[in-house]
């Protein structure tokens, strides 16, 4: 299970997140929105999750096959309809190398079972517990 925990203070909207391996981002929100921009916002954070997934899983699998890859580029557009509560993800993926088709196909297949893909495109279950006060 993947692990991080945040901690937000005084300075308006900036969120301080960390990993156990002691890895380090910031957050915050854009400058329109009342932050400072100093980080990604929220939406980028989860939209750059599923890029770097798609990106080194499809990478893996080219290494792996020892194919001809020179660059995956991935680009994500998320959006969300307030109206009808729904959330659209739309990926651009961008496979530079001297690849024939039926090894594109597999690397678009294969950027289809990223862990985050598969994660963000099953029913998902949040559970918040409130801790004590300190």
């Amino acid at each position: 299970m993947a692990k991080v925990s945040s901690t937000s203070g005084k300075e308006l909207f900036k969120v301080d997140i960390t990993s156990p391996s002691g890895n380090t981002i910031i957050a915050d929100e854009p400058a329109d929105k009342g932050g400072k921009d100093t980080g990604l916002s929220p939406k980028e954070l989860l939209a750059a999750s599923l890029a770097a997934c798609t990106s080194v899983t499809v990478r893996m699998y080219a290494e792996k096959k020892a194919w001809d890859l020179n660059e995956v580029k991935v680009e994500i557009e998320l959006g969300r309809d307030v109206h009808t509560n729904r959330t659209t993800i739309k990926r651009k993926l961008q496979l530079i190398g001297n690849l024939d088709e039926a090894q594109r196909g597999r690397l678009l297949t294969v950027a289809n079972g990223c862990p985050i893909h598969k994660m963000l495109s099953n029913p998902i279950d949040i559970f918040t517990q409130l801790i004590g006060v300190q």
